[in-house]
């Protein structure tokens, strides 16, 4: 009986040192994660199209047959494929988005604070 209880106890010990081993071991991992999201560089601001240039732009995709969609200022799915299309035709980088360059190529007039981004 008293060999028994000695090796439950082995047991209990052994698994409690395995525990705090790997409990030691995750947050050293979880250390060493925040220092290196906090030395990332920060992101600057993100370009956005306003409603109105989105709106201009769904028109023009409209006349040139690369949207069927209304003018709504969303840029909303069948907008996006839209824009993918004009931009592969424009031979310009394919996103999706109304970014600088393709509001630039569409003719749509930047806001001040994008011209400055």
């Amino acid at each position: 009986m008293k060999r028994v209880f000695t090796f439950l106890l082995l047991i209990l010990v052994a698994f409690t040192i395995m525990a705090a081993a790997q409990g030691g071991n995750a947050n050293s991992q979880t250390g060493a994660t925040t220092t290196n999201s906090n030395t990332k560089k920060k992101r600057g601001p993100v370009f956005r199209a306003n409603k109105e240039q989105i709106k201009q732009a769904q028109a023009i995709l409209k006349q040139r047959g690369f949207y069927n969609g209304e003018q709504t200022g969303h840029l909303d799915a069948d907008t996006r494929a839209g824009l993918k299309k004009y931009q592969e035709v424009e031979h310009i980088r394919v996103t999706g988005t109304l970014n600088r360059e393709t509001l630039q190529k569409m003719g749509i007039e930047l806001t001040e604070r994008q011209r400055t981004m």
